[in-house]
């Protein structure tokens, strides 16, 4: 690893790496962000925004990003991803509609 390498954060290599790596996100109208890093456990939050949060496709956009952020960066371990209030791995993530205040 070059020094210039070593002197960035973790949060600036990991944005060079999705601008870098995923172009087309913002190609399409759509914004990939950090949200939080929890550098002790290896744990990385990301957005994905606008077009993406409707897109067909942003499940695979985020296994893309997922497999290829724990195999570039060995402080990762586990990377968490939203396209729209709910992370992939939490509950609620699907959909589930409230229908608790439903007629029937």
């Amino acid at each position: 690893m070059s020094s210039q390498a070593s002197e960035k954060s973790l949060e600036e290599r990991l944005d060079l790496f999705m601008r870098r790596n995923f172009p087309q996100i913002e190609m399409h109208g759509g914004d990939a962000g950090i949200e939080a890093i929890e550098e002790e456990t290896g744990e990385v939050w990301i957005s994905l925004t606008g077009a993406c949060s409707g897109c067909g496709i942003s499940p695979m956009t985020i296994q893309a990003l997922k497999s290829r952020m724990v195999a570039e960066f060995e402080e990762i371990d586990a990377v968490h991803a939203s396209t729209g209030g709910f992370y992939d791995d939490e509950p609620g993530a699907g959909f589930e509609p409230d229908v608790s205040d439903a007629p029937f």
